[in-house]
């Protein structure tokens, strides 16, 4: 009995617990729902919130220093963060208005400002518009370069010259390699132009791909045999690319560029049968077009001398980097020439663009020591006039022709093709690609606009397209793309040793100077009576000669001295009044009398 009643208690006190574990677990159905609906809320007000942490990004800026509505200076800084790359550092030759002027440089003060933050100096390839400015930057700023092997070759020759090559970290890049600057790596991709070793940029961030050209042509059948890695431009399209920066020279043109191996049969054709000696001016840079020549005078047993400073300076590393291959004692001293006969010989020199010192130029104005034009010349100009040089190339040309030798040049034969792609080639840089954002750069503003139509025809959204300016500062990432201000742009002007102390006051002085010559007043007083001592003397440049015109020059003067009477006459003894009175007098009525304005420069001496 006793263990039939412990039993049922313990049963019991089962019972008990059952029900009051299941009182604790229970929840009613209303509030069930609520429990799990604020559970599912609170989760993904979390996941926001870690969404917002792990995907916001900041974005990339995109400044041009040069490059931008005009050719040449070719300058970009890509800044991310704390982070600054500089890609290529060009300068542009001088147009005509700028007088003096030898060349013309990006404006540099926004890196100098920030020079903390600059990683490296990046450079596509070896042209004078991309690496020209160098040594200035390098003397504002001791940055780290990267380029391919040719390319740092020629950057060397620059750095000796201004004996910079000890203090400069010059950074040798193949060609597939990557170079990691910390958040923003740069990745070397293999690309076709008018020079050897030339690359595209893939630019990595945490913003995203930029992909920057550089100069490009696509080129199927190139000379080394070295086409452009389209694979890895179609592997980054696949992968997302942010933003292309791409070349617009060419943009205008239709249809494709032609291949450089086009010129090789163009040169065969020119020597076969050919019993003349044969000068051939190029752009010292186009090794290619160089190795073209060289065959063709190989394959017609002829000898190749070469004129020029910068050829033979280009040329000769070419040759030691293997970039050309020459059979043995087919090149010959200048100095030699007159030791072969006619049919022997072939010249390969500069001066393609009419340069007034270069060798060409001095060859058909019968100036150069070592080479003398005669009617027994075919002279071949392998090159294209670039705008602004028409008139110099066809001076040369008809001095050449005035000789009696024969010249054959672009419109005569397809001696030159281009190092930049066309309309169609352009296309399939974008169709590649494939970027959100479409930046076209290196070109003057018509160019950039035919550039963005093309871009518009293979897809891209004319809001995603940025046509941008030197100065403006583009900021990007996968949300968003807007102008966040300017910085500090222009251009400097290099004037013999001096740079940037010449500017637009110099210049407009300049232009007054060549358009209407000089008047000089010399005058002498008395510093404490005021009274004139000697003079007014008139000296005269490039206003008029003054033995033909006394009587103008003797009515210059008494115009000078009625003026000096009435200063006298209102007591005014400061200088500065004297030769402001003077050189309003004087220029009114020089412009009555010849409607001309010279400069006019009063001049009193201290007696």
């Amino acid at each position: 009995m006793t263990k039939e009643i412990k039993k049922n208690n313990e049963q019991e006190e089962k019972r008990t617990n059952l029900v009051s574990k299941r009182k604790k677990q229970y929840i009613p159905k209303n509030e069930k729902k609520s429990t799990i609906k604020q559970k599912k809320s609170t989760q993904k007000r979390s996941s926001e919130g870690l969404n917002k942490i792990s995907f916001k990004k900041e974005k990339i800026k995109i400044i041009p220093l040069g490059g931008l509505l005009e050719i040449g200076k070719n300058m970009t800084v890509f800044e991310y963060e704390n982070e600054m790359v500089i890609v290529d550092c060009g300068l542009a030759f001088p147009e005509d208005d700028l007088l003096g002027i030898d060349l013309v440089i990006p404006d540099m003060t926004y890196l100098e400002k920030n020079k903390d933050k600059i990683k490296g100096l990046v450079i596509t390839h070896g042209h004078e518009d991309h690496i020209g400015s160098i040594p200035y930057l390098l003397k504002q700023i001791n940055v780290p370069i990267y380029a391919t092997k040719f390319t740092a070759s020629l950057i060397n020759i620059k750095l000796e010259e201004h004996k910079l090559l000890r203090s400069t970290k010059l950074n040798i890049v193949n060609q597939g390699e990557t170079v990691n600057f910390g958040k923003i790596k740069v990745e070397f991709i293999r690309s076709s132009h008018s020079i050897p070793d030339s690359v595209a940029l893939a630019i990595h961030t945490p913003a995203g791909i930029i992909v920057h050209t550089g100069d490009f042509k696509i080129d199927y059948t190139p000379i080394d045999g070295q086409k452009m890695d389209f694979g890895r431009l179609a592997e980054l399209g696949n992968k997302g690319v942010l933003a292309l920066m791409s070349d617009s020279t060419n943009s205008e043109r239709k249809g494709y560029t032609m291949s450089e191996s086009s010129v090789g049969e163009v040169f065969d054709r020119q020597f076969l049968n050919c019993t003349k000696r044969i000068v051939v001016a190029t752009f010292a840079s186009n090794v290619h077009r160089v190795q073209q020549i060289v065959n063709s005078a190989v394959k017609y047993g002829r000898k190749v001398a070469v004129c020029g400073r910068s050829m033979i300076n280009i040329i000769k590393i070419a040759c030691e980097l293997g970039y050309i291959n020459v059979p043995e004692s087919t090149f010959i001293d200048i100095d030699m020439i007159k030791s072969y006969t006619d049919e022997q010989l072939v010249i390969i020199t500069t001066g393609s663009q009419g340069e007034t010192m270069s060798a060409l130029t001095r060859m058909a104005s019968g100036e150069h020591k070592k080479v003398e034009i005669t009617p027994n010349d075919l002279v071949i100009i392998s090159a294209t006039p670039i705008p602004g040089n028409e008139k110099l190339v066809s001076k040369v040309i008809d001095d050449l022709m005035q000789i009696g030798a024969e010249v054959v040049y672009s419109s005569l034969e397809d001696v030159h093709v281009s190092g930049h792609g066309c309309q169609e080639e352009q296309k399939l840089m974008l169709s590649l690609v494939r970027p959100k954002y479409f930046i076209p750069v290196h070109g003057e503003y018509r160019q950039l606009i035919a550039h963005a139509n093309t871009a518009k025809k293979v897809g891209i959204a004319p809001e995603n397209i940025f046509i941008m300016s030197n100065g403006r500062v583009l900021e990007i990432n996968e949300d968003t793309a807007k102008f966040t201000g300017s910085v500090t742009s222009g251009r400097v002007f290099v004037d013999g040793l001096g740079i940037g102390d010449v500017g637009s006051i110099v210049l407009r002085d300049r232009q007054h100077l060549s358009q209407d010559g000089l008047i000089v007043v010399v005058i002498a007083m008395d510093s404490a009576t005021g009274e004139i001592v000697s003079g007014p003397d008139v000296i005269s440049r490039g206003f008029v000669y003054v033995k033909e015109s006394e009587n103008l020059m003797e009515d210059v003067k008494k115009v000078l001295r009625e003026e000096l009477l009435l200063c006298q006459q209102k007591r005014i003894k400061d200088w500065s009044t004297i030769k402001t009175s003077l050189k309003d007098a004087l220029r009114d009525y020089i412009f009555a009398k010849t409607k001309r304005n010279p400069m006019i420069l009063p001049i009193i001496t201290e007696v």
